[in-house]
């Protein structure tokens, strides 16, 4: 690379024929208009899929009253997510060898299976309680691919200047629909009176409660159920032509990919960077209610706040990934910036729940604000968490490297709601939680050496 501007005839390739105009996308390229259409059905999937897995959190004291639920009832409804991952290599090798369009129908079937199982009218709530823990386990077996295919869609779909944005709105619409669920769980279903009743009174309302449950699992099965229908009908798993040379290039095998993840240092590093904190945070969302129950704040006030959270982080994770397009080469700055804001959002907010030590003032003002900040700074991480992994590892196929981060993120999320059923009478240890893994991750990117393997073959390769 000179000090000067190259003339047209050092630009001109050896070997070939010159091109009769320079494009940074090689000739045997082309993006296709359908990519919104598959972009689009992937990310209501994965809508749908968030707001299933979080249906209970945000309910939680109706759910109590209404199929006698206890505090382990949730934190395990809530951990079915991630004991959905556990047959995770399997799923990443159907997506290796039989491409998208398979894994999707299968993770849609899934689904579609669960929220029927869930939504089945019994008067024996013992028997309902377990379809319920049934469903949310066949949900949670679609979450390997929902969580960790977007990607490779982008990537199979998507122009370079396009990619981290594609990858943002596929990962980060699950989320979407965890807070849609935050919003529309204590909407539609009432708290329970928790004041002192008559027992009839108390019957009548805990039948009116179940009533509005089954009404939002029947909406939810109605929902899944088009999106199935849609999969079926027209998903493709790639499009005629690459849009770009990585798309088109040739990938490790299933094997040499586990093998060369599992070896590379740099990889482990930013892979625990990403897992430990987006892990505690979903455990920690899941939960919030419970979290802020103590505090003084309703059932009703902290699904809006988890909700914002998680819209927050969506919409600024958009934001930030289109940045990324135009800007390439910057996503370890970027990451810095945002675990650092994490780090300081998530101290505020435990801070403040210690208010009778601290004596910091614990308004829903200062609630409010910090948590949605730590929903902000983490959630819109994730995009460019991804993108990062698959520009440290590439040639690795983009759905192995996901799955094997979603998987970590996942266990850490396991782990987390697993010491909840045993510690769930004082919840300011999840906050601690929550506080130690931003650093944790601050301190792994800040000793990160990033790397831009697939960067440079479509940028300088493609010329």
């Amino acid at each position: 690379m000179g000090a000067g501007p190259s003339a047209e005839g050092e630009r001109e390739p050896l070997l070939v024929p010159a091109q009769p105009e320079a494009s940074i996308q090689p000739a045997y390229s082309r993006v296709y208009g359908r990519r919104w259409l598959v972009l689009a059905i992937f990310s209501l999937l994965g809508f749908m899929q968030g707001m299933v897995w979080n249906t209970w959190g945000p309910i939680q004291n109706s759910a109590r009253h209404a199929y006698g639920f206890a505090n382990t009832d949730i934190a395990v409804l809530v951990l079915w997510g991630p004991i959905g991952y556990t047959p995770w290599l399997l799923f990443m090798w159907l997506m290796d060898k039989k491409g998208l369009r398979v894994s999707l129908l299968l993770s849609a079937f899934f689904m579609v299976a669960g929220s029927a199982l869930r939504s089945v009218p019994l008067p024996n709530l013992q028997l309902k309680r377990w379809l319920i823990h049934g469903g949310q386990l066949l949900n949670g077996l679609a979450g390997p691919t929902i969580m960790s295919a977007g990607p490779l869609l982008s990537t199979t779909w998507f122009a370079p200047d396009q990619r981290a944005t594609a990858t943002a709105v596929a990962s980060l619409i699950s989320y979407l629909g965890a807070a849609a669920s935050f919003l529309i769980g204590p909407l539609v279903v009432p708290a329970p009176n928790d004041t002192q009743a008559l027992y009839s009174t108390i019957d009548w309302d805990v039948n009116h409660i179940r009533d509005r449950i089954q009404l939002v699992l029947y909406a939810e099965f109605a929902m899944i159920a088009v999106l199935f229908a849609a999969v079926l009908l027209y998903f493709p798993s790639r499009p005629p032509v690459p849009p770009s040379v990585a798309a088109a290039s040739q990938r490790l095998s299933y094997r040499s990919s586990i093998c060369r993840l599992l070896s590379n240092l740099r990889f482990l590093m930013i892979a625990l960077a990403y897992s430990v904190p987006t892990g505690v945070v979903a455990g920690w969302s899941g939960v919030l209610d419970m979290i802020l129950t103590p505090a003084k704040v309703s059932q009703v006030d902290a699904g809006w706040i988890g909700f914002w959270s998680i819209v927050g982080g969506c919409v600024f994770g958009v934001a930030m990934a289109r940045f990324a397009d135009s800007i390439r080469g910057m996503l370890k700055l970027i990451l810095v910036l945002m675990m650092a804001g994490a780090s300081l959002a998530a101290t505020w907010f435990t801070l403040t729940c210690l208010t009778r030590l601290t004596h910091l003032p614990s308004t829903a003002a200062t609630l409010y604000t910090s948590c949605i900040l730590v929903g902000i700074f983490i959630n819109s991480s994730i995009p460019i968490f991804f993108e990062l992994f698959i520009e440290t590892v590439y040639p690795v196929p983009e759905g192995i490297t996901c799955g094997v981060v979603t998987f970590l993120s996942n266990l850490f999320t396991g782990l987390l709601l697993f010491f909840l059923t045993f510690y769930f009478t004082e919840l300011s240890w999840l906050n601690w939680c929550l506080t130690g893994s931003c650093l944790f991750s601050l301190l792994l990117i800040l000793l990160f050496r990033e790397s831009y393997d697939r960067l440079y073959l479509d940028v300088f390769v493609s010329v």
